[in-house]
């Protein structure tokens, strides 16, 4: 049985903000948006490009309710995360708002507040019930998820399955017809066929930090494998991890992917396919409305979207998550802080977000936004939708333990040993298992 970390927070410092914090009344939609005058919040929030359109609507709330929002903190998805930990660690946590996500917010025991105390039962009732029971942690709904439902479908440059002399190489070179890939073995037979480095690669991917160990672990999941067993031993050092590991390796032994992927987060895809100089690319949906934006990027118009891969199991990859908003315990103003977080994930707000390509969360938000690309006869978010929406059947998310985090830091350097060659696939994951082993037993597991 593993360590309650919630009834050893309860003895810090951050623990007497808990025992000490007021008991709330839980306010219905449209109570939320109230005179908060001479309030100030200071929030943290992950920063980029697509999250922009969102946050310039913290004007209206400003202005309809008297606050202001201070936002004192605005970083990448990793480095928000460990910003976050060291207040933590230092026990200075009374700004208000934060950023949060499915897959680290088991790890924040204590940091935040239990949303359910603070918004009605309708409010939250407005959600899909299963991103809410992803937000829940030991009962407690500690965030409340923005039109950030992430599943990674395969974004491609259409034109290079137009080539017909492209076609015809491809075939006398691997026997099939060149079409986007249905699988992983064809994601990879492509992305090395597509590759002409240093001025083209064939794909990339996120290497490093959690990034890499999630990518892992859903091609894991797909040759049929898994990270855990029921009693939380490491069992991702099988056949099926040294399959999923091996396709790192094969690309950046045959240089389809760019030599500093093994530095690479998130916006260095989103950065890296907009540039025009990758053929294939597994993202998020967010990433969507800016890849088709030609005063952003060198593939608007030549962009197409599917479904990602499957496994040899059978099974696609679906890691998936959700992006949203927390209330600190420590802030001194937990209702308007309740205001916000409700304003920045309301309909209105999730629509504006959805229309560029991430998944709602809310229920009539997907009504609505089925209805506006119907309308709008936008061949693009069409396709961007549809694929989404099969993507979305076969998300499943991380393993859910506090430590999930801790484990991918011990993980990922293996995972690199072994795609430069200084381990091999076996031996890499054999060591990865090994000190994760010793970690859960570390926290009593």
């Amino acid at each position: 049985m593993k360590t309650n970390r919630k009834a050893f927070l309860a003895g810090s410092a951050l623990g007497l903000l808990v025992l000490g914090a007021t008991s709330a009344t839980a306010l219905a939609a449209d109570e939320l948006m109230g005179d908060f005058t001479g309030v100030t919040l200071q929030a943290k929030l992950i920063g980029g490009n697509q999250y922009e359109p969102l946050y310039a609507r913290i004007t209206e709330w400003e202005q309809a309710t008297g606050g202001k929002v201070d936002i004192i903190s605005k970083k990448s998805h990793f480095e928000i995360d460990k910003e976050i930990k060291s207040d933590i660690a230092a026990g200075s946590t009374g700004w208000c708002v934060g950023y949060n996500h499915t897959s680290f917010a088991p790890q924040y025991t204590g940091l935040y507040v239990d949303l359910a105390e603070y918004l009605s039962k309708d409010t939250i009732d407005a959600f899909v019930p299963a991103m809410i029971g992803a937000s829940t942690v030991d009962g407690d709904l500690v965030m409340l998820p923005r039109a950030q439902f992430d599943v990674s479908a395969l974004y491609y440059k259409k034109s290079l399955y137009q080539d017909d002399a492209r076609k015809e190489a491809f075939k006398a070179e691997y026997g099939y017809d060149l079409a986007p890939p249905a699988t992983w073995a064809e994601f990879k037979d492509q992305a090395i066929f597509f590759a002409d480095p240093p001025n083209f690669y064939g794909t990339q991917y996120a290497g490093k930090e959690e990034a890499i160990v999630g990518r892992f672990y859903e091609l894991l999941v797909s040759e049929g494998g898994a990270m855990f067993d029921a009693d939380w031993k490491p069992t991702f050092n099988s056949e099926a991890g040294q399959r999923a590991l091996q396709l790192f390796v094969d690309l950046y032994a045959a240089k389809a992917v760019p030599s500093g992927v093994l530095s690479y987060v998130w916006d260095d895809l989103g950065s890296g396919f907009a540039s025009g100089s990758v053929a294939l690319n597994l993202d998020w949906p967010g990433w969507a409305g800016y890849f088709n934006d030609p005063k952003e990027s060198r593939v608007a118009g030549d962009v197409g979207v599917i479904v990602q891969p499957q496994g040899s199991s059978g099974k696609r990859t679906g890691w998936s998550g959700a992006h949203g908003f927390s209330i600190t315990e420590g802030c001194a103003n937990k209702e308007a802080a309740a205001s916000l977080v409700w304003f920045l994930t309301s309909h209105d707000s999730q629509l504006i977000e959805a229309k560029n390509g991430p998944l709602p969360t809310r229920k009539d938000v997907w009504t609505d936004l089925i209805a506006f690309v119907h309308d709008s006869g936008d061949d693009y978010r069409s396709e961007v939708l549809t694929a989404f929406q099969e993507a979305a059947q076969h998300a499943f998310p991380v393993p859910q333990f506090p430590e999930w985090v801790e484990s991918t830091n011990l993980i990922y350097p293996e995972l690199q040993a072994a795609i430069l060659g200084d381990k091999s696939t076996s031996q890499a994951l054999d060591d990865a298992a090994e000190r994760v082993a010793d970690m859960m037993a570390d926290y009593g597991y």
